[in-house]
């Protein structure tokens, strides 16, 4: 391998997050609008975040995201896989906010190897707290101490 091919950043797709929610709010009231807002803000975070680190060429998902956000990426049997590859992607990140109530929230990314289908990372934050606030710091903490982190998920230069 040259040291231009190297060089070269892995090209990564970053979907927006679903939403399972399991609360009792959830069940009564359906899908909340600042709820599916923080989906869409979180999305725009990690892709932000990651394409500044240097490390990942972030691709525009715009092509293919209306038929992601057709299809449950966490059990559609490799769509994400196809969608990502649709979009030149060799890396691709789906994730998923599991809401238990208004307190209890986790956030959950994926990292997968576009070309092989393997898991290369599954990161996991809790947060406490419905708000803009607590969704951004979780994900935050997720992109730099588990995504960004060296020897976790990420490929490293060789």
């Amino acid at each position: 391998m040259s040291a231009t091919a190297r060089a070269e950043p892995p090209k990564l797709a970053v979907f927006d997050l679903e939403m399972i929610d399991t609360s009792l709010q959830g069940e009564v009231s359906g899908p909340r609008a600042d709820e599916q807002a923080r989906l869409m803000h979180v999305g725009d975070q990690v892709r932000k975040e990651l394409g500044e680190s240097g490390k990942f060429r972030v691709l525009d998902i715009a092509p293919v995201n209306a038929a992601a956000h057709g299809s449950n990426l966490q059990a559609c049997g490799g769509c994400d896989l196809k969608l990502a590859g649709e979009l030149g992607a060799d890396l691709e990140i789906t994730g998923v906010v599991q809401k238990v109530s208004n307190l209890i929230l986790n956030i959950n990314l994926y990292l997968r190897d576009v070309h092989s289908g393997q898991l290369l990372a599954a990161a996991s934050a809790d947060m406490r707290g419905n708000t803009d606030e607590s969704w951004a710091r979780a994900t935050g903490y997720l992109v730099r101490n588990r995504l960004l982190a060296p020897n976790y998920g990420a490929p490293q230069p060789q």
